[in-house]
């Protein structure tokens, strides 16, 4: 897969493992028109996992049109992150693994109130696999800082 903007493959793959924040997933909806919202992730193996809801709005749009397109970004100076299309897969066998998953690298634990509160529906949760199919990155660092 391509890989433009400043970043090298191996930086791109750091950036996208190391960085806890959300991942910003976009969709296209019944109506044709688009949908943004916010989901954590890991990367691993070349694609995003997520999880939520087996009744999630997102599940209805990705069965109904698997395109979608995502950006890893930070919202802090210096504006930097990874952007790009892809196609999402319905995993409902993996959602509480994933789910788990999330719940370390966001939380740290199992044992907060909220990642209690996740758990105790996570029967109900999919595993959403978000496989890029081409990205790129900026980093805006350099000219952010100079002075």
């Amino acid at each position: 897969m391509k890989n433009p903007g400043p970043w090298s493959t191996a930086q791109t793959r750091r950036f996208l493992e190391q960085s806890a924040i959300p991942l910003r997933l976009a969709c296209i909806d019944a109506g044709g028109a688009p949908r943004l919202l916010s989901l954590w992730y890991v990367y691993r193996d070349g694609a995003f996992w997520c999880a939520t809801p087996s009744r999630a709005r997102v599940v209805r749009m990705l069965e109904r049109d698997p395109r979608c397109a995502f950006e890893v970004a930070g919202d802090e100076i210096p504006y930097r992150g990874v952007r790009g299309q892809a196609r999402a897969t319905i995993d409902a066998a993996a959602g509480e693994a994933v789910l788990r998953e999330l719940i370390r690298r966001y939380l740290g634990n199992e044992e907060t109130p909220f990642a209690r509160w996740l758990l105790a529906r996570s029967r109900s949760e999919v595993a959403l696999r978000i496989e890029p199919l081409g990205l790129s990155s900026w980093d805006f660092s350099e000219r952010m800082t100079a002075r």
